[in-house]
C-alpha cells in the first residue's frame, strides 16, 4: 500500500497576482515534516516563488531545508563553492553581478528543480531580487506565437553574453569568466518546457539561450528577444527587498530572475543551494539533449515521481 502524506495548513499571503507568496509562522530551524514540505510544494506551484522572513537559518539549516525537496547538486558546474560547504555557492557583489535575466544553470541538461537563496549582507538600499514567472507569459502570448514556441528548440551554453562587455572587463572579471567556462557547456532545451508535475507551459529560455536549433543567429537573437519580453513585463514579475535573514525559495524550472545592480559599490551577498533537478521534456513529450560538456559531477538526475 502506496503511503499517502497530508498537507499541513499553511499561512499563506500573495505578493503580487501572478507571482510571489509569503509564508508565515513556520519554524524552519526545524526538520520540516513531511506534510509540511508537501504543503510548501504546493504553493510553489500556484505561487512559483516564496518568501520565508527572520527564518533563524545558517548554512547547515539552509541545507536541512533544500534537502527536504530532494537531493542537492554542488554549488555549481564550474564555480567554486563556499570552502568546507561545497552545496553551497555565495553569490557575492564582490565576485561580480550577476543582473542578466536567466534561469539557473540551464548549460546542463538537468537544470536545479529548485533554488534557495538567503540573506547574508544586505545593503542599506537596492540589491532587489527580480523573479518573473514564466508560465503566465506563456499564456500572455498570442495563439500563433503560442504554436510558434511549442515546436522550438534552444541552445543554451555557459558561453554567454555578459552583461558587462569583454572591453570593460577588467583582469579579476576576465579571470571569474575563464572559470565559469573552464568547463563548455551545451544543451539543447525545448523553448516550451511542461512543468513534470503541475503540467503547466512556460517559457524556457533567458540568458543562456544562445540560438535557436535550426536559425540563424540574427533570426535566434530576434526569437529569444521577443519571447524574453512577455517573460519580463511587469506583472509577470516579483520585486523582492531582502532583509538579513530571510529566505527565498523559487520553482527554477518555470521562473527567470535578475539581481539589480543598484547599490552602488556596497557589498550585497546571497547564499544559494539548489535542488538537483529532473531533464526537461517538450510539449512533443521529447527531452533535452546535451551536445558538449559532462555535468554528473554537478548533479544527480532528480526522479521527478517521488515528488511529492
Amino acid at each position: 500500500m502506496t503511503a499517502v502524506t497530508t498537507r499541513t495548513a499553511l499561512d499563506v499571503r500573495k505578493v503580487t497576482a501572478r507571482i510571489g507568496a509569503e509564508v508565515r509562522g513556520l519554524d524552519l530551524t526545524r526538520e520540516l515534516e513531511p506534510g509540511t514540505v508537501a504543503a510548501i510544494r504546493a504553493a510553489l506551484h500556484e505561487h512559483k516563488a516564496l518568501v520565508f522572513r527572520d527564518t533563524g537559518l545558517d548554512d547547515e539549516g539552509q541545507q536541512r531545508f533544500a534537502r527536504a525537496f530532494g537531493e542537492l547538486t554542488t554549488a555549481h558546474p564550474t564555480v567554486p563553492a563556499e570552502p568546507g560547504a561545497p552545496h553551497i555557492l555565495p553569490v557575492d557583489s564582490e565576485q561580480g553581478r550577476s543582473n542578466q535575466w536567466h534561469t539557473d544553470v540551464t548549460f546542463v541538461v538537468n537544470p536545479p528543480q529548485l533554488s534557495t537563496l538567503r540573506g547574508i549582507v544586505i545593503p542599506p538600499y537596492g540589491g532587489e531580487t527580480l523573479i518573473a514567472n514564466s508560465a503566465t507569459a506563456y499564456r500572455d502570448l498570442p495563439e500563433s506565437l503560442r504554436t510558434l514556441a511549442d515546436g522550438l528548440w534552444a541552445v543554451h551554453t555557459n558561453d554567454y553574453d555578459y552583461a558587462v562587455p569583454q572591453e570593460s572587463a577588467d583582469e579579476s572579471e576576465n579571470a571569474r569568466r575563464a572559470q565559469f567556462r573552464s568547463i563548455e557547456y551545451e544543451t539543447a532545451h525545448p523553448v516550451v518546457r511542461v512543468h513534470p508535475l503541475t503540467g503547466e507551459r512556460g517559457l524556457f529560455v533567458g540568458g543562456f539561450a544562445s540560438r535557436i536549433v535550426g536559425l540563424s543567429r540574427g533570426e535566434s537573437r530576434d526569437l529569444l528577444r521577443l519571447f524574453q519580453s512577455y517573460v519580463t513585463r511587469p506583472e509577470n514579475v516579483l520585486r523582492w527587498r531582502w532583509s538579513v535573514g530571510e529566505l527565498v525559495l523559487f520553482d527554477n524550472r518555470i521562473t527567470q530572475h535578475y539581481a539589480i545592480d543598484n547599490y552602488d559599490d556596497l557589498p550585497r551577498r546571497l547564499n544559494r543551494v539548489t535542488v538537483a533537478g529532473d531533464i526537461p521534456v517538450g510539449v512533443d513529450g521529447k527531452s533535452s539533449y546535451s551536445i558538449k560538456g559532462d555535468s554528473s559531477h554537478y548533479s544527480v538526475v532528480a526522479d521527478v515521481s517521488l515528488d511529492g
